[in-house]
């Protein structure tokens, strides 16, 4: 699994699916053929989430459902970004957010 850098790659995603779940919003794009292999995933909060303490506890929570889900769940040739949501992503039970990003996964990929 590759980390998305480059601002670009979140824009892209950001017009393609989306998908909102309680604690987690997805957002997924189909890679064009040749462009990159595997799953690819980005993560982003922004300052509604809360302060940069807030922040980035969210994103680490958000990097951790990732790399517990998507490799069975996800599609190669696919982008990720994962969104915290405000006040949730930072307090929901982790089991709730493992349970959001499949459910948000099921319903991206029918």
């Amino acid at each position: 699994m590759e980390v998305l850098t480059k601002r670009a790659d979140f824009v892209r995603a950001s017009h393609a699916l989306r998908q909102g779940t309680p604690g987690i919003h997805l957002q997924a794009r189909k890679r064009a053929a040749g462009e990159a292999a595997g799953i690819r995933v980005g993560f982003t909060c922004s300052k509604k989430v809360g302060n940069a303490v807030a922040r980035n506890r969210a994103k680490r929570r958000l990097r951790e459902v990732a790399r517990l889900v998507l490799p069975d769940h996800g599609r190669s040739g696919w982008d990720y970004v994962l969104v915290g949501r405000h006040d949730l992503t930072a307090s929901l039970p982790f089991d709730a957010l493992v349970a959001d990003l499949r459910r948000a996964l099921r319903k991206v990929h029918p």
